[in-house]
């Protein structure tokens, strides 16, 4: 057990874990395509880094302030499909049932409070589960990130890899996602810099606030591009800075970051109740079940949404799942011929096989 703070950007490893795969449900039609990948990931926290402090943190609805500044904010994003929202009492369940606190504030983005978190606890190390670029202006030598990877569980993301992603410092990161802007949140960015553009700028001439009133001082490449854009950069400092003061009643924060330790019967249970047989295998020995159901892997066409998603260089899961389940379809063909009698439902159409893929 270690004394890192484990703080989870729950909604973004939500959706990266619905993304994942497409789509899976259990034996009652259920989609648990969410709660499998969102399940192991859990699971790699606990093996991985085993701690008692930590939470798992969540959106509010619309923060107000940022509202003001900019009605259009992460009005691009499409809503929560269907699918996934089915899921999100269950997934909940999930986490509570390993342990998690699960902390949210109204006018505070979860991102907001890991930020506030982070800037009001300076004595301990502090571990980021996220892939979200805006929390890499957090990382310093007591906070790092942990982006969930197919290949090594988890990437650690800390000074040294923020310097080599984008040329800069993590002091500097605010200031780069000002100029460039964030296509996520419907943040535009000023016209004709892009991020090494940004990058150059601000290594060479230093934070915007050091130039903003005086942008004709700068290198003349620069002058015409940000001459007029004074507002918008001021106005995407705010958008895109974290708050750094905690909810009046978070002020004992560490009483939000007791972290139980997981309750395996509770977790073995929701395992069997939605046949998430691979993760059954993993648990404790005491509270293995051999598997009586099946998941059923029921292929659906790509879209441009899920494509966009499955080639993002962050992803957390590769095409090598796919292959997995292939290789798990043939590996299965003689044992579904021998539950075939076991399998009443005469409605499905598709091949069930059992999911090892995870």
């Amino acid at each position: 057990m270690n004394n890192s703070i484990i703080l989870i950007d729950a909604y973004s490893q939500i959706f990266r874990a619905f993304y994942a795969i497409r789509s899976l449900t259990d034996r009652k039609g259920r989609p648990v395509n969410a709660l499998l990948i969102f399940t192991r990931l859990l699971l790699n926290i606990e093996r991985d880094y085993p701690s008692n402090l930590g939470a798992m943190l969540f959106d509010c609805g619309k923060v107000d302030f940022r509202m003001k500044l900019n009605p259009e904010y992460k009005a691009n994003r499409p809503p929560m499909p269907d699918d996934l929202k089915v899921q999100i009492p269950i997934l909940k369940e999930m986490a509570q049932a390993f342990g998690w606190q699960q902390l949210s504030k109204e006018n505070y983005e979860a991102d907001d409070l890991i930020g506030a978190i982070a800037k009001n606890i300076t004595n301990q190390p502090i571990k980021i589960i996220s892939s979200d670029k805006d929390l890499c202006q957090l990382i310093n030598e007591n906070v790092h990130m942990l982006s969930p990877s197919s290949k090594i569980g988890f990437e650690e993301r800390d000074t040294e890899y923020v310097i080599k992603k984008y040329n800069l410092g993590p002091e500097l990161i605010r200031d780069y996602l000002a100029i460039v802007g964030d296509n996520s949140d419907n943040i535009p960015g000023v016209s004709g810099i892009g991020p090494k553009g940004a990058a150059e700028l601000l290594t060479t001439c230093g934070a915007i606030d050091n130039w903003i009133n005086n942008i004709s001082n700068l290198p003349a490449k620069f002058v015409k591009k940000l001459t007029g854009q004074e507002e918008l950069l001021k106005k995407n400092i705010q958008l895109v800075s974290l708050r750094e003061d905690l909810p009046q009643d978070f002020n004992d924060i560490y009483k939000f970051l007791h972290k139980e330790n997981p309750n395996w019967e509770k977790i073995a249970l929701l395992c069997n109740e939605y046949n998430l047989n691979s993760i059954l295998k993993e648990l404790p020995e005491e509270y293995k079940a051999i598997p009586t159901s099946f998941e059923k892997i029921i292929p659906a066409p790509p879209t441009p949404e899920s494509a966009r998603k499955s080639n993002n260089e962050d992803d957390s899961f590769s095409s090598l799942d796919l292959f997995a389940a292939a290789i798990e379809q043939q590996k299965q063909k003689e044992e579904k011929e021998k539950n075939k009698a076991k399998d009443n439902d005469s409605d499905n159409q598709c091949e069930v096989i059992q999911c090892e893929l995870f």
